[in-house]
């Protein structure tokens, strides 16, 4: 299968076209000499338009066009306080006049508002906080409560991350193996930040409809390897089928780096403050402290291990989150 089959194959999907795409790819010229590795280069994700930017308008494309067929007037996800991928859930819904109700995981409001959790107040979103309880059952539960009101709710997974939320990145690999046609530059390897795993899902299912010899190393976030690309096989198995592909996954077809969890999902360590800082300060970007500083600074480390020797040229997937570093100014005033 080319390009042009796998693209009239999403096409029926009928997903939504928000977002400012194809997002640009970029050559970080200082931080390659700074590091003395592979050339390195940035997939721009958190350009893409909508709410601050980030990788779940992606997903949301697919997620949100099913809302619409189905007559939703309010869509619910899940996230912790800080979360990337609920903000951005706010803003597509308010892009398409629906409501948003967010199930954050904490038992309240942060003393201080700002990051994400402000921007999902501007955006107009309804907030309900876990207190404990599993986030899926307050998702359904807070789901009947609407539709006894009369309402007609649609439920969005943790981090949009099911058979039809990983079609955004599907898309969006062979929207990068447009991109490195016509500018005549290959890659050996992506680095990724992967956490409900949608995201690498959705790559490695394009990498393998398209036969993409190169590797995707997804940077986890949050837990191990093992139950990551279990969850993986799972989500990529499911958005084959929803493309009606004849495809199976192995574990071997997922590449998850567990060494940098540091203190856990949300803590930042040094790891993270040297990937933010050296970024600022080599090209002028940000990364956010949860997601992509964790995922830049696996990366670092694995061109300083030579874990990465045998890559020419490597691209960093930029998958957004920066207005997160606001809520973080404590962890990274140190530095």
């Amino acid at each position: 299968m080319n390009g042009a089959d796998l693209r009239h194959k999403l096409a029926a999907q009928e997903p939504l076209q928000l977002g400012s795409f194809p997002t640009p790819i970029q050559p970080l010229i200082r931080l390659s000499q700074w590091l003395g590795g592979p050339d390195i280069w940035i997939k721009r994700d958190d350009l893409d338009g909508v709410g601050g930017g980030g990788n779940k308008i992606r997903k949301l494309n697919f997620l949100l066009a099913e809302a619409l067929q189905r007559g939703a007037d309010i869509v619910l996800t899940t996230g912790a306080t800080q979360s990337n991928h609920a903000r951005q859930t706010a803003a597509m819904a308010a892009r398409l006049g629906l409501a948003c109700r967010l199930v954050l995981q904490a038992d309240g409001p942060p003393r201080q508002t700002s990051g994400n959790y402000l921007l999902d107040n501007l955006l107009g979103a309804e907030i309900r906080w876990t207190k404990g309880r599993d986030p899926a059952e307050v998702m359904a539960a807070e789901a009947a409560d609407l539709v006894e009101k009369g309402r007609t709710p649609y439920i969005i997974p943790y981090g949009g991350s099911n058979a039809r939320g990983i079609l955004g990145f599907t898309a969006a690999f062979r929207e990068f193996i447009a991109q490195s046609a016509a500018d005549g530059i290959p890659f050996d390897a992506i680095v990724i930040a992967s956490s409900s795993g949608g995201t690498q899902a959705g790559l490695t299912l394009g990498a393998k409809v398209l036969k993409w010899p190169g590797r995707i190393i997804g940077v986890s976030v949050a837990e191990q390897e093992q139950p990551l690309v279990s969850r993986m096989i799972e989500l990529a198995a499911s958005g084959a089928e929803l493309l009606d592909l004849d495809l199976h996954f192995h574990p071997w077809d997922f590449t998850v780096n567990d060494a940098f969890l540091g203190g856990g999902y949300g803590v930042v360590g040094q790891l993270e403050r040297e990937a933010i800082r050296t970024l600022a300060r080599t090209e002028g970007l940000f990364v956010d402290p949860v997601y992509t500083g964790r995922a830049l600074g696996g990366l670092m480390e694995m061109i300083r291990s030579g874990d990465l020797r045998d890559a020419r040229r490597v691209l960093f997937w930029h998958t957004g989150g920066t207005p997160a570093i606001y809520a973080y100014h404590r962890e990274l005033g140190r530095l």
